[in-house]
């Protein structure tokens, strides 16, 4: 059934039942085959190859419940979600820290605690089972190995002029990996003002917004840029079919490459039409099965601490990571302070 057929449906069915669907269990369309997925972008793959393609076709098969998936940036996912709040579309919603905790915070998501959860680290999932992470990621930068005979090394480097309309990354506020440069330079500079002081630098090089992170690793493929913001995930499955993508991670002048963890993070849409499918969905996705193809097939890392993944593309990933220091940001404050940080950020770039 088309999408907008099957919305129409289920709108259709919840003017039919208003006390029922109130509940989010109990309307006529919560029998449907079917579940609804909201997500970031990065884990469908550009030719059907990702991780999501392969999990979504095996849930297919062994349930016969039907994927309906919608995919944008973070913050877009999100604010979509928060729309539609009185008559939830989403069973299920995929999207990046600090969105997740956003969506937490909005009163987004119910809880539900997916089988295998126990075996995620408490660092990421909700202390109170409103999300876990499904597959494991780290933010980083992509150049383009053709044009650049190495990668750069500094975030100075990007303020050359040979990056002079040919840098470029994702909106923070509205992307995952956007707010993630914001969190990354603050961290990287010492404070906000620091940061902020660089940024607005850099915006004499930078081409300008982009609500989709994953749309500016083809520009680097094909030397249109070449710099752009990332994460290892999605761009290490990109540079299977994009051959001129490299993966790199700026450092502060004197000190070492740094990044933090940026996992996929998903839980159950409050009210959501299709709730037990969407619990089958999100058990699915933790699954050992599922689980151990994240990096084999996705490019990420796994969620889950039992499961040791030895596969060619776990082994490239490893030594990708060799010599990173990982920071842990505080997504309360992230969380709590977003807006004030974005607004600062707009400011700052005349964006």
């Amino acid at each position: 059934m088309p999408r907008n057929t099957l919305k129409l449906a289920i709108a259709l069915s919840l003017l039919a039942t208003p006390l029922l669907s109130a509940c989010g269990t109990g309307s006529a369309a919560s029998d449907e085959k079917v579940v609804t997925v909201y997500s970031a972008d990065g884990l469908k793959g550009e030719n059907g190859d990702g991780w999501y393609d392969r999990v979504f076709k095996d849930f297919e098969k062994q349930t016969g419940i039907k994927v309906e998936y919608v995919e944008g940036g973070s913050g877009e996912m999100v604010q979509r979600a928060a729309r539609e709040k009185g008559n939830p579309q989403a069973d299920v919603l995929v999207t990046l820290p600090p969105f997740i905790q956003q969506a937490d915070g909005k009163g987004l998501l119910q809880k539900y605690a997916p089988k295998g959860s126990d075996q995620v680290s408490g660092a990421d999932k909700g202390a109170d089972a409103t999300w876990t992470s499904v597959v494991n990621n780290y933010f980083g930068f992509i150049y383009n190995k053709k044009e650049l005979k190495q990668a750069p090394k500094t975030w100075d480097e990007l303020l050359d002029g040979t990056y002079k309309n040919k840098l470029q990354y994702s909106t923070p506020g509205v992307a995952g990996d956007g707010t993630a440069v914001l969190i990354k330079a603050m961290h990287d500079f010492g404070g906000q003002k620091a940061a902020l002081d660089y940024l607005g630098k850099l915006q004499s090089n930078n081409v300008g917004p982009s609500a989709s992170t994953g749309k500016l690793a083809p520009k680097v493929d094909k030397g249109e840029l070449l710099v752009a913001n990332g994460d290892v995930q999605m761009n290490f499955a990109q540079s299977k079919t994009m051959p001129n993508l490299g993966i790199w991670f700026p450092a502060k002048d004197g000190g070492k490459p740094t990044t933090f963890a940026l996992p996929y993070a998903a839980g159950l849409v409050t009210d959501a039409p299709h709730t037990e499918n969407g619990k089958k969905l999100l058990d699915f996705m933790l699954s050992q099965g599922a689980q151990q193809q994240v990096s084999e097939i996705g490019g990420g890392f796994t969620a889950r601490g039992d499961v040791k993944a030895t596969d060619a593309n776990a082994i490239a990933l490893a030594q990708l990571m060799d010599g990173v220091e990982v920071f842990e940001p505080d997504w309360d404050d992230i969380d709590k302070n977003l807006t004030t940080y974005v607004d600062a950020w707009k400011s700052a770039t005349g964006s």
